[in-house]
């Protein structure tokens, strides 16, 4: 895995000026159509039937997590949608329309004992200047 050491810029964090490596990725993003020629290849499975049932999966997918549900992906993890929102002095208070700022995506990897399979083996090398 590739990083880069950046400096910490926004002044409101106790680490402000100080520098920490941050994940870097060169080689750009791997887009759908490529994740499922991949997967065909290793299953003998045409790309528009794997596609079908990629997006299907997708979709019933998010349709659980926009229910409020937690979906668990054997091997990958448990995915959950979190809000994000300003904090208020009193419950009173809370103005859904005001104090929420919106919805993230949080995934939680599958792990064994505390130890997540996804990160076994990760070296790190330093990214060169580009």
């Amino acid at each position: 895995m590739k990083y880069k050491i950046v400096k910490e810029n926004k002044p409101t964090l106790k680490n402000f000026g100080r520098y920490k490596a941050v994940a870097d990725h060169p080689q750009g993003e791997v887009d759908t159509a490529s994740i499922i020629d991949e997967v065909g290849k290793l299953n003998g499975v045409m790309p528009g039937a794997l596609g079908g049932i990629l997006t299907d999966f997708i979709n019933v997918i998010n349709q659980h997590l926009r229910r409020g549900e937690k979906v668990r992906i054997d091997r990958l993890g448990l995915l959950k949608l979190e809000i994000l929102s300003d904090k208020v002095d009193a419950p009173e208070e809370f103005n859904p329309r005001e104090h929420i700022k919106g919805v993230r995506l949080h995934i939680l990897p599958e792990s064994s004992k505390g130890s997540p399979a996804l990160y076994k083996g990760i070296r790190f090398e330093a990214s060169k200047e580009r």
